[in-house]
C-alpha cells in the first residue's frame, strides 16, 4: 500500500500510537472543508497530528497554515517541530510576534503607523528627485544639441526639483524611523534569503535587524506573503482589526487560510477577554481637558455628555463601595457590583438621571465627530515633527465607549462592570467601566466562518457539543484519543479527603488530612513529586505545614520547592527536575499547569488538591446567566450555566494538571485527586466524577487517604522504581 502523501510533512521515523490514523482523519475533513475539535491525551504528538495533514492540504490548494497558541512554551515547541519539517520536506515558515516585543526603538503601535507613513513618504519623495534629476540631465544634454523642446520640458522639470527640494526640506523636521528608511533604500535580499534557510525566532528577526540598522519587524512583515507557515499568538487571529491586517500581510484571502489553535480549551477566555471594551476615569478625565483646550463648536457638548458619564461613574463605584470599603481598596482592580436583575446597572442609571442636554445620542455623535478631527490632527503634527510622541485622542476613545455602553449594555452576553483600583503614586481611587463579554462565540464564529478550515486541538476539548456551542463552530469532525500507552504503567487514584471548600479550608482537621496525604504521596514516590493547589495561598499553606522553608518540622521529604506569582518559573521547574525526590508547589492556575511536560523523572507523582473552581465572582455569575440563556434548549442533566462556565472549565483544569506526566510510552507513574468531589460520593451538584470522559472516568480508583500510602508502594514497587528495600508504610 502506497504512503499517505502527507506524511511527506512528517519529520520523525515513526508515528506515535493513534498519530497516524488522526493525521488521515484531519486531512480527510478539511478535504470536505470541516473544522476538526481534536483530543488528544498528553504528550501523544497533536501538534504534529494537526499540523502535518494540514501543511498537506496548503500545499495541494495553495493555502497557508497559521498554528497558534497561548502558551510561550508551545510556541517553542512549534519552531522545533517547523525545523525538523523544513529538513524532511522544505517549507516557508515565519515566527511572528507583536511589534511591542520587536521594536528597536520602542514606540508604540501607533507612533510606529505615523512614523512608517512619513518615512515612506520620505522615500519616495527621494526617488521621485532623484528621477527627475536623471531626467532633467538627459534634457540639458538634448537642449545642448538644439532641441528648444528639451530646453522648455527641462524648465519645467526644474520647477519641480524645486518643490521637491521645499517637501525634503520640510522632512529634515520630521519624525521618520532611520531603520525603517534603510529598509526602504538598502538591499534587504539577504535578510530573506537567511529567513528561509531556516525557521527563524522573533528573537533571530530581532537580533539581524539589531546588527544592521534595519527595522526587523518590518522586514518580516514583508517576508510573509504567501509562505506555508506562519506561527503567531491567539491575539493575531482573535483580535478582528488585527486578523484583517494579518491576513492582508500573508497576502492571502480568509478563505486561502488553515487556522490550527493549540490548547484549544483556552480559546473561550482568551477570546472574551479580546471582546471586552474597557474605558478609565482617568481616560475621561484626559478627555475633558483635550475638549477644554479646544475652540470647535462640538466641544461643548462633548464636554457635557462627557462629563456627565464620568461623574456617574463616580456616583455608581462611590454608591457600591460603602462605608469604610474605600480605605481598603488596593492597586489592582478590584469589581464593585451595580447590576440590577430588574432594569439597567446603577451606572447606566446614574448616567441617565444626571444627564441634561439636547440629547445623549446627539452629543456622542458630536464628541466621535471631534475626536476623529483632533486624532487626524494628532496624526499631522506628529508626521511633520512639531511633537515628539503620537498623541493618542481621549476623546475618541471616550466617546466610542460611551456610545457602545448605551447601545450594547443591554445585549446578551454583554455584562457592565464597574471596577476600582488605588494608585500607587497619588494613593488616590479610581474607577473603570467595562462592557464585559460573557459569550465568547460573539469573537469567534466570525474567524471560524471566514476562513477554509480549523483545527482546534487540545488534551481537554472535550465535551465537544460544549466547545461548538460556546466557540459557534459548525460542520465539525471530531477526533478523540486517549492515552495509547500502556494501562499499567499508570494509576489515578481519587483519594476521599475532606472536600476543598473555601469555608473549610482553615478546618484544622481538614488541613491536617491533606497534609497527612501529601506526606505519604512524596514519600512513597520513587523520584520528584508535582502537587497542584487551586491557589498559590494553598500552595504556600501546604509547602510550610510539610517543613518548607523553615515551617513545621516533618518528615524527611526532601526538596520542597514552592512556585507563586511573579515567580520565574522556567528556572524553578528546571531546579525542580534536576533534583530527585523533591516536591514543587504550585498553584492549578499558573503556567505549570499546561503546556510544559515533566517526563521519565522530571516527575513521577502527580496530586491534584481540591477542585479548581474559577472564582466564583459577579463576572462569573454572569457568565453562567448568559449560559442559561443562550443555551437553555441543550439536554443536560445540569443547568447549562453551571455546566458550561464552572464545571466543564474545571474538570478541564484538573486533566490538563494530571496531564504533565506521563509523557511518552516508556514512562510511568501515579496521578492523584484529593478531594471527596472526585469520588464516588455522592456530593449532588458538586461532584465533578462525572464530568470526566468516559474513559478517564473508568480509570479513577476510589482509595482511602490512609491506604494511599500501601497503593503507591504496589503500584512502584510492581515496576522495580524504589533504589533498594522500599519504604516501610
Amino acid at each position: 500500500m502506497s504512503e499517505s502523501p502527507h506524511l511527506r510533512f512528517f519529520p520523525y521515523e515513526e508515528p506515535y500510537p493513534n498519530q497516524r490514523e488522526a493525521m488521515d482523519r484531519v486531512v480527510n475533513a478539511l478535504s470536505r472543508g470541516q473544522d476538526v475539535l481534536f483530543e488528544g491525551a498528553p504528550g501523544t504528538g497533536k501538534t504534529l497530528s494537526a499540523l502535518v495533514p494540514a501543511l498537506e492540504h496548503a500545499r495541494e490548494n495553495d493555502r497557508t497554515v497559521v498554528i497558534t497558541t497561548n502558551v510561550h512554551q508551545q510556541m517553542r515547541q512549534f519552531v522545533e517541530d517547523a525545523r525538523a519539517i523544513t529538513r524532511t520536506e522544505p517549507i516557508r515558515a515565519v515566527v511572528f510576534k507583536g511589534k511591542s516585543s520587536m521594536c528597536h526603538i520602542g514606540v508604540d503601535y501607533q507612533e510606529c503607523q505615523t512614523l512608517r507613513d512619513a518615512t515612506r513618504s520620505m522615500v519616495e519623495t527621494e526617488s521621485e528627485k532623484r528621477e527627475l534629476e536623471q531626467r532633467q540631465r538627459e534634457l540639458l544634454a538634448e537642449s545642448r544639441e538644439g532641441d528648444a523642446g528639451a530646453a522648455e520640458a527641462r524648465e519645467a522639470i526644474m520647477d519641480e526639483l524645486d518643490d521637491l527640494e521645499g517637501e525634503l526640506d520640510e522632512f529634515e523636521t520630521t519624525n521618520v524611523c532611520e531603520r525603517y528608511h534603510n529598509n526602504l533604500t538598502q538591499d534587504t535580499d539577504g535578510f530573506f534569503e537567511w529567513l528561509f534557510e531556516d525557521v527563524r525566532t522573533p528573537e533571530d528577526v530581532y537580533e539581524y535587524a539589531e546588527e544592521r540598522d534595519l527595522c526587523g519587524y518590518e522586514l518580516l512583515k514583508e517576508g510573509m506573503e504567501g509562505v506555508d507557515l506562519v506561527v503567531c499568538n491567539y491575539h493575531h487571529l482573535l483580535d478582528p482589526n488585527i486578523r484583517e491586517q494579518f491576513f492582508r500581510w500573508i497576502d492571502r484571502d480568509p478563505s486561502e487560510i488553515i487556522t490550527v489553535f493549540d490548547e484549544a480549551h483556552n480559546v473561550e477566555d482568551a477570546a472574551r477577554e479580546h471582546a471586552s471594551r474597557s474605558l478609565t476615569e482617568n481616560t475621561l478625565e484626559a478627555a475633558l481637558e483635550e475638549l477644554a483646550d479646544s475652540d470647535d463648536s462640538r466641544a461643548e457638548p462633548a464636554e457635557n455628555v462627557l462629563s456627565t458619564f464620568r461623574d456617574a461613574l463616580v456616583d455608581a463605584y462611590d454608591g457600591a463601595l460603602g462605608f469604610g470599603a474605600r480605605e481598603s481598596v488596593g492597586e489592582g482592580w478590584e469589581d464593585v457590583s451595580i447590576a440590577n436583575d430588574d432594569r439597567r446597572d446603577d451606572l447606566t442609571l446614574a448616567f441617565l438621571e444626571r444627564y441634561e442636554g439636547r440629547g445623549i445620542d446627539p452629543e456622542l455623535e458630536l464628541a466621535v465627530q471631534l475626536g476623529k478631527a483632533l486624532d487626524e490632527e494628532y496624526e499631522r503634527a506628529y508626521r511633520e515633527g512639531e511633537t515628539t510622541s503620537r498623541a493618542e485622542c481621549r476623546t475618541l476613545q471616550a466617546a466610542r465607549f460611551v456610545a457602545t455602553w448605551m447601545e450594547e449594555g443591554t445585549a446578551l452576553g454583554q455584562y457592565p462592570v464597574v471596577s476600582v483600583r488605588r494608585d500607587g503614586g497619588s494613593d488616590e481611587v479610581y474607577g473603570r467601566a467595562e462592557l464585559y463579554t460573557c459569550i465568547p462565540r460573539s469573537v469567534t464564529s466570525a474567524l471560524f466562518d471566514e476562513v477554509a478550515a480549523s483545527v482546534l486541538m487540545s488534551a481537554t476539548l472535550r465535551p465537544f457539543d460544549v466547545t461548538e456551542d460556546v466557540l459557534g463552530v459548525e460542520d465539525v469532525a471530531t477526533l478523540a484519543y486517549g492515552m495509547g500507552y500502556p494501562d499499567e504503567n499508570r494509576r489515578t487514584f481519587a483519594v476521599d479527603t475532606p472536600p476543598l471548600f473555601a469555608s473549610e479550608r482553615n478546618d484544622p482537621e481538614t488541613q491536617e488530612a491533606v497534609a497527612g496525604l501529601l506526606r505519604d504521596a512524596i514519600r512513597f514516590t520513587p523520584g520528584n513529586t508535582l502537587v497542584f493547589f487551586p491557589s498559590y495561598g494553598e500552595a504556600e499553606r501546604y509547602h510550610e505545614r510539610l517543613g518548607g522553608d523553615g515551617g513545621l518540622a516533618g518528615a524527611d521529604l526532601g526538596s520542597l520547592y514552592l512556585d507563586g506569582s511573579g515567580e520565574d518559573e522556567e528556572a524553578l521547574r528546571r531546579r525542580f527536575v534536576a533534583s530527585d525526590g523533591a516536591a514543587l508547589f504550585t498553584s492549578l492556575w499558573g503556567t505549570l499547569a499546561e503546556g510544559v511536560s515533566f517526563d521519565g523523572d522530571d516527575a513521577r507523582t502527580v496530586v491534584v488538591v481540591g477542585v479548581p473552581y474559577p472564582h466564583l465572582s459577579d463576572r462569573m455569575e454572569a457568565v453562567q446567566d448568559a449560559y442559561d440563556r443562550a443555551f437553555a434548549d441543550r439536554d443536560r442533566a445540569r443547568d447549562p450555566g453551571w455546566a458550561y462556565a464552572v464545571e466543564i472549565p474545571t474538570v478541564r483544569k484538573t486533566r490538563q494538571a494530571i496531564g504533565r506526566v506521563i509523557r511518552g510510552p516508556d514512562d510511568f507513574g501515579v496521578r492523584i485527586l484529593a478531594d471527596r468531589r472526585y469520588t464516588t460520593a455522592d456530593m449532588g451538584k458538586y461532584s465533578v466524577r462525572g464530568a470526566f470522559p468516559p474513559e478517564e472516568r473508568e480509570e479513577l480508583l476510589d482509595v482511602d487517604p490512609e491506604k494511599l500510602k500501601f497503593a503507591m508502594l504496589n503500584f512502584y514497587g510492581d515496576h522495580d522504581a524504589y533504589d533498594g528495600s522500599p519504604l516501610q508504610p
